[in-house]
């Protein structure tokens, strides 16, 4: 039987096979070996073959097989540093939840999340959430943060959980496709998504007034199929956002404003470092490139902050 993935919790994996039927499913140990190095071979949106059996009274399910993945999301064990656990596979688009405060999305956080998707082509849409919370000079920010990466050519829209603010906008952005809804911890994401679909009603949590910091909700990640036709996974909350498996020489390219002025620069080769004739650093100091985004790129280019690190990953075309 052929299935999709719905819920991992380390050791069970519900599946959903096309006819719409659930089972509670595990691994053969011999996919510990098979040379995957991650603390779950399996993720939420992996499509998986599988046999089942009957349990004493349940019927229960074997994995057999992982069916070869477009894309997935990845970051490092938090316990085990030579280890990594994968969130989710086989998304169509993200949607990267940015709040100004209570928690605070810094842009490299949001710049290094941007790059490892134009890596592998997974499209995001940025939702600047809580837009219901700000006072005119913190609209004035957010204004100019949406504004910025418009003019680079990603999609930007000011929303509010709490009041449904653009919600429908959302929504049929989804239609059709599977999203995964990422952001820090108290970014508002399981919120969203009850407001998306009330029927979900999924447990969301206050900001911590002390920290400032929102409180994991989401334990594991989880797909859910909506009413209007789209599937959604709601994901734990990401604190940091690194890089893996990018050589260098490439980063620039996955800016999209770098890689459009790359033609320009005396050097092929150039890293927009010291290097003579940079368009890049041209356009900097003629205010045409952020200076937010390119001390992102420096931080990544030279390996600065990768203690935690997440990324996503597809096969390149």
């Amino acid at each position: 039987m052929v299935g999709i993935v719905y819920k991992s919790t380390g050791s069970w994996y519900t599946v959903k096979t096309e006819e719409g039927t659930f089972y509670e499913c595990r691994i053969k140990g011999k996919f510990r070996i098979q040379g995957i190095k991650s603390t779950n071979p399996i993720a939420v949106g992996d499509v998986v073959q599988f046999k089942i059996e009957e349990l004493g009274d349940a019927t229960v399910g074997t994995i057999s097989k992982i069916e070869d993945r477009r894309n997935y999301i990845i970051r490092k064990s938090v316990n085990l540093s030579k280890q990594t656990h994968i969130i989710a596979s086989n998304l169509d688009q993200v949607f990267l939840l940015v709040t100004l405060n209570n928690p605070k999305t810094y842009p490299v956080f949001i710049d290094r999340f941007l790059a490892s998707a134009e890596a592998y082509d997974i499209p995001v849409v940025l939702l600047f959430n809580k837009v219901d919370t700000y006072t005119d000079d913190e609209l004035l920010e957010i204004k100019y943060l949406a504004a910025l990466y418009r003019n680079i050519g990603y999609e930007c829209i000011g929303i509010s959980a709490e009041t449904g603010k653009n919600v429908e906008k959302v929504k049929e952005l989804m239609i059709g496709k599977t999203s995964m809804f990422a952001g820090h911890s108290g970014a508002g994401k399981s919120t969203l998504v009850n407001a998306i679909e009330k029927s979900l009603d999924l447990k969301t949590k206050k900001i911590s007034e002390q920290h400032l910091q929102g409180q994991h909700t989401t334990t594991f990640a989880e797909m859910y199929d909506l009413s209007f036709g789209a599937r959604i996974i709601d994901t734990p909350g990401i604190k940091g956002f690194g890089i893996v498996d990018m050589e260098k020489e490439e980063i620039g390219d996955y800016f999209r404003e770098f890689f459009k002025l790359k033609i320009n620069c005396k050097f092929n080769n150039c890293l927009h470092l010291d290097e003579p004739l940079c368009a890049v650093k041209e356009a900097l100091d003629n205010d045409t490139v952020a200076w937010t985004r390119y001390k992102s790129y420096v931080q990544m280019i030279t390996g600065e902050d990768e203690n935690y690190r997440i990324d996503i990953h597809t096969s390149k075309k």
